[in-house]
């Protein structure tokens, strides 16, 4: 018998992630959004992949952009976790008035304070299912300290590290 949707969902929920708030600008507008599904893929060339729903607003326009920033939070910023998200149901534009932005070699936008910066090329894209797994090579990156992170586990937010106590 095969595993269910909830059954599988379940399961994600005990596997601790990063979270993430992935950004774009460029020809197709703005993009951001809030994403565990992220992972290193190599060191060379450094590539870094984001999975991203293929009914969201937001994967038409990575792809049309060709670029993506991968914003991994710090301990601390739960409330950009949440706007990203779509919890206060604002407008992609409005999302960006939580936090400081600035950009890098891209021009995607960049959070200041995240406690690592990745700003990425979009190398190339698989459509897996659901999603589109977006592959992607590490132009410029940034790290912050002090080092903390924030974590997804059990369908709540966990803070990691040096400032998490």
């Amino acid at each position: 018998m095969p595993v269910t949707r909830p059954e599988f969902r379940d399961a994600m929920a005990r596997l601790g992630a990063a979270v993430n708030v992935i950004t774009s600008r460029g020809p197709g507008g703005l993009a951001g959004l809030t994403a565990s599904a992220v992972c290193s893929v190599t060191d060379d060339p450094a590539t870094i992949l984001v999975c991203i729903n293929r009914t969201s607003d937001n994967n038409a326009i990575i792809k049309a952009n060709g670029v993506v920033c991968i914003n991994v939070l710090a301990a601390g910023q739960q409330d950009v976790s949440n706007v990203f998200a779509g919890a206060t149901k604002c407008s992609v534009a409005e999302r960006f008035e939580t936090g400081t932005w600035d950009t890098m070699e891209t021009g995607c936008p960049t959070l200041q304070g995240a406690a690592v910066v990745m700003d990425c090329r979009v190398d190339e894209v698989l459509e897996k299912g659901t999603h589109s797994v977006f592959f992607a090579q590490v132009a410029a990156l940034r790290l912050t300290g002090p080092s903390s992170a924030l974590m997804y586990w059990g369908r709540g937010y966990h803070p990691l590290g040096e400032t998490a106590a």
